[in-house]
């Protein structure tokens, strides 16, 4: 279908959790979303964009780790280990990385467009990027997750950023 366009940090979408969808298989529009968070995903640099991140509300994200892409609707996670330091960033925060916890296995089920029940699990960057694109699905942006001097710093620097804009 079509790549689409990031919504920034400041844009509502991105603070609003999203709503579960309900998979009717052979949905052309479910199947649109589908392949519009994959053709979203699919550029360079890319590891993962969440349904809000393109302006939908529902509960459904991409992802773009090592070469495999994919999408899973409706996603459940689950997490295990020692959260540890890792510097992470957004799409919707471009040009930004922050030092943040994330636990260091992560994996989420859930299903595709069809109904088909969908698991991807990983460690490093994979595990990084389930935590990340749920707590998009849940409302909320990396920074959030940041300490309390790195926030400050982070939203000091994002408001001088050129994309800023005043929400």
């Amino acid at each position: 279908m079509t790549e689409r366009q990031i919504r920034l940090f400041g844009d509502p979408v991105l603070r609003s959790p999203t709503d579960p969808i309900v998979v009717t298989p052979g949905d052309p529009r479910l199947a649109a979303l589908a392949e519009d968070l994959v053709d979203t995903v699919t550029p360079p640099g890319r590891a993962g964009v969440a349904a809000n991140q393109i302006g939908v509300g529902l509960r459904g994200f991409s992802y773009n780790i090592d070469g495999e892409i994919g999408y899973v609707l409706n996603p459940v996670l689950e997490v295990a280990g020692d959260p540890e330091l890792v510097d992470e960033g957004c799409l919707s925060v471009p040009g930004f990385f922050f030092p943040r916890l994330r636990h260091p296995w992560a994996r989420v089920t859930g299903v595709d467009a069809d109904g088909e029940p969908v698991e991807v699990s990983g460690e490093g960057l994979m595990a990084q990027a389930l935590q990340h694109e749920c707590d998009h699905l849940d409302g909320k942006l990396y920074i959030e997750g940041l300490e309390p001097e790195v926030k400050r710093e982070a939203m000091r620097a994002i408001r001088q950023a050129p994309w800023f804009q005043q929400p």
